[in-house]
């Protein structure tokens, strides 16, 4: 790179010389043929102006010359310093393995999971470390839970998927709609469904320092972060929400609202508000039945009524299109037959990445939330948990899940039956 730079800038100052030169060549020429008809006094003050415009050329050579030599060293100089940044550009290092050896299910209780979507579950995931959380909307039960040992841990970092939680306090707040436009810069902003979509970390600062800590903190709490999600779950352990804003020398309340800095959510936790999304405004406790009897007597228990119906089509059009053409297209990959409306997220923590997925299927027959939640290094990110959640909607569809149910099959369900119908 250093010798083209270098090169450019010397053939364009030897183009300038030789037009100099001939230029200078031209003026002697014309003032040559002028002393043929001049007097020999003429002739004398002739040859005197020749040989102080060649000395002048001379001079303004030697000017180029330095020119040249002077803006060759810049551009070598600028090359190196180049060089010399992306020579210690900083690389996070990870010391968490993507990849377990062990087997994930250990200490699983399954008796009353529906075992279609446990399978489809178990087979998504393959042997990467992490946990599946699949609920039914309508009611809140747990209908798989891969790997429970996680799922009921203290929690991470949300990453990216704290932004659904942010967006609907905007949206309720009257700061925004979906097509606001917020200035980012200079020549630059950005409408809601687009922060969404490719989850923009800068537009959900900007939001955050809009609605203040206050602000932020209640609707978090009203959203379930910082309490348990579950009802009477064994091992249920509980994330937690920050009474104080985070200083200003680590993002202060924007690095909390575009990221979740400070915050630590629960798999369960973020189920439960996607399944409130879902199904219109509900925050259900989620339940996990551990036996076909606590299936058939399952009766739902409802922790608030959210008021957020109104707010859903302005914050699911972001969640579409993230799977559509943002963070989580790769989804797409592995199922295209329904729409899918997700949220993706990514940050790490102390050599220990994490990858968030949450999602449902936007159908009236087998609607399902999931969260897969991933750890590990470098392999672990939101959309690795987008395209594993898409190998999971196709397990379900090829086994029929998402079809219409008969009557009479609904009235003999079993509780290994797949899929609850909504109206």
């Amino acid at each position: 790179m250093v010798v083209s730079v270098a090169k450019r800038s010397f053939y364009c100052t030897f183009r300038l010389l030789l037009v100099f030169s001939l230029g200078a060549l031209m003026c002697g020429a014309v003032a040559l043929a002028s002393t043929t008809e001049s007097t020999p006094t003429t002739t004398q003050r002739t040859h005197s102006t020749h040989v102080q415009e060649s000395a002048r050329a001379r001079r303004h050579m030697a000017r180029l010359r330095h020119h040249v030599r002077t803006t060759t060293r810049h551009h070598v100089v600028v090359a190196r310093s180049r060089r010399r940044v992306r020579r210690h550009r900083y690389y996070e290092r990870f010391t968490a393995s993507s990849y377990t050896t062990t087997d994930l299910e250990a200490g699983d209780v399954t008796a009353g999971e529906d075992p279609v979507v446990r399978q489809a579950a178990i087979d998504a995931l393959g042997n990467m470390n992490g946990t599946v959380v699949a609920i039914d909307p309508s009611d809140g039960r747990i209908l798989a839970m891969v790997n429970q040992k996680l799922a009921l841990s203290s929690g991470a970092e949300p990453c990216s998927t704290i932004k659904i939680s942010v967006a609907l306090a905007a949206l309720e707040e009257g700061i925004v709609t979906k097509d606001t436009e917020v200035p980012l810069g200079r020549h630059f902003s950005l409408d809601m469904t687009e922060a969404i979509a490719h989850s923009n970390n800068l537009y959900f600062e900007t939001l955050g320092r809009k609605l203040g800590f206050e602000r932020v903190h209640h609707y978090a709490k009203q959203f379930g972060l910082g309490e348990l999600a579950g009802w009477n779950i064994p091992g249920e352990q509980l994330g937690t929400y920050p009474s104080e804003v985070l200083p200003a020398r680590e993002g202060g309340v924007g690095r909390m609202c575009s990221f979740g800095q400070g915050v630590q959510m629960t798999p369960l936790q973020l189920g439960a508000l996607v399944a409130a999304v879902a199904n219109g405004g509900t925050l259900y406790y989620l339940q996990h039945p551990t036996t076909p009897e606590e299936v058939a007597d399952f009766e739902p228990h409802v922790k608030r009524q959210l008021n957020i119906a109104k707010l859903i089509p302005e914050v699911t059009a972001g969640m579409e299109g993230a799977v559509d053409y943002g963070t989580a297209r790769l989804l797409h990959t592995n199922f295209n037959e329904l729409p899918i409306l997700g949220k993706t997220g990514t940050c790490s923590d102390k050599g220990t990445r994490f990858g968030w997925f949450a999602s449902f299927a936007d159908t009236s027959y087998g609607r399902i939330v999931t969260v897969f939640f991933l750890e590990g290094g470098r392999p672990t990110f939101g959309p690795k948990a987008a395209e594993l959640t898409g190998i999971f909607y196709r397990d379900l569809w090829d086994h029929s899940y998402f079809a219409q149910k008969a009557p009479a099959e609904d009235a003999n369900a079993t509780p290994a039956g797949a899929g609850s119908v909504l109206p």
